[in-house]
């Protein structure tokens, strides 16, 4: 049992969660159950969060498609707060910030599932890590 990939597949876990929790925030900014400050600074957070996972995956040795998955959330994670940044300069720039949260959640939880397969398989030889 490998402690980088239990620790990876939480993490997943734990960022798809605070997805979801980012969603209510939205809903409740839209609803005006509150404004959007809590969204908009609990979004700025969670961007980051895909680095932590980048650096896991890389740690727990995941195959290679998982890897890119990884970086690939990351990449859309650092771009989904810009999107709502430019709002006043390029409305229809910013109008992609809801289409990349859908983009952001479907690849956490390909990432999360898999995470969860990795922890659960045991770690191969390096010469097997091609795949």
């Amino acid at each position: 049992m490998s402690i980088a990939r239990w620790a990876f597949a939480v993490a997943s876990w734990v960022f798809l969660g605070a997805v979801l929790v980012q969603v209510f925030l939205a809903g409740a900014g839209l609803f005006k159950l509150t404004d959007f400050t809590l969204h908009a600074g609990f979004g700025w957070l969670l961007s980051a969060m895909p680095i932590l996972l980048a650096v896991l995956a890389f740690l727990a040795r995941v195959d290679r498609r998982t890897t890119q998955l990884t970086v690939a959330l990351l990449v859309i994670a650092l771009i989904q707060p810009e999107l709502a940044a430019v709002r006043h300069d390029y409305p229809v720039v910013a109008a992609l910030h809801p289409v990349n949260a859908l983009l952001l959640f479907w690849l956490a939880w390909l990432v999360a599932r898999r995470s969860t397969v990795a922890a659960r398989r045991p770690e191969r030889p390096l010469a097997d890590r091609a795949g």
